[in-house]
């Protein structure tokens, strides 16, 4: 039994069940499936670890300041994975740095699996994955450090950044590298936009797993995101006219309430 006031939402969470299974099935068999929209900033992803390799320089990466209850966080990890993968692969130097005592070994444990992965475990150099400290802007000192002494020819700063963005991006221009940066946290944003080369805005961080891996369940589950969500803008905008049009005329508001 439905409870009273939940049964329009259950039926549009079934449909919505239903339809992100249908395109991860898809996806899976090879089937046809709404193309996702190339990102400028993870289409330079390969680019910016082929200037390090060409270069000889290592890739910095930071997945953020958040703990493991970031969402940002999480979504770092995909992007962490195949930026080590590309970098096992080419044999590109990558320093990870970590402000979380909790991600650290997270961080550590993929990009080792990263360079096992590409036959090549005996690449991999745990030193290249640093913690550094809990504190927020002692953990922002010791990455400038870093970026000055090892000069990266690439900076990706993915993941949950707040006031030490701004610090992060401007070092990284000092030294000339590359950098791709992107955050969830908007007021983070606009300094990411003025200092860096490429950067992806809010939720483009989290379909950042899925761009680079081509995951089918990852792209299915994307997709069907994606669907949701203009479904629920076409429900806001449908009952808002509504609304203002005819204040009687609540039918959708009467449907979404049982």
């Amino acid at each position: 039994m439905i409870a009273k006031g939940l049964v329009a939402a259950f039926w549009l969470e079934l449909v919505y069940c239903v339809a992100i299974l249908v395109l991860i099935s898809r996806s899976r068999k090879g089937l046809k499936v709404p193309t996702v929209y190339k990102v400028p900033g993870l289409e330079a992803m390969d680019e910016a670890i082929g200037r390090s390799t060409e270069m000889g320089r290592p890739v910095f990466y930071s997945p953020g300041i958040g703990d493991l209850q970031n969402a940002q966080t999480l979504a770092s990890f995909s992007t962490l994975g195949y930026v080590a993968r590309q970098c096992a692969k080419y044999d590109t130097a990558l320093i990870v740095t970590n402000r979380n005592s909790v991600v650290y070994p997270i961080t550590e444990e993929i990009v080792k699996q990263a360079y096992a992965t590409e036959g090549k475990p005996d690449s991999f150099v745990p030193d290249n994955v640093r913690f550094f400290s809990e504190d927020q802007f002692a953990y922002a000192a010791a990455c400038v450090g870093v970026m000055h002494r090892e000069r990266p020819a690439a900076s990706i700063l993915i993941g949950g950044f707040w006031a030490e963005s701004l610090i992060f991006a401007e070092v990284g221009s000092q030294v000339g590298a590359i950098q791709i940066a992107g955050t969830a946290n908007t007021h983070q944003i606009p300094f990411f936009v003025a200092a860096c080369d490429y950067c992806l805005m809010g939720e483009e961080i989290y379909a950042a797993g899925a761009y680079l891996s081509q995951d089918p369940v990852l792209l299915g589950a994307l997709i069907g995101q994606d669907w949701g969500k203009m479904v629920s803008v076409v429900l806001i905008v449908v009952g808002a006219i509504l609304a203002t049009v005819s204040p009687k005329a609540s039918w959708l508001l009467t449907m979404l309430k049982q």
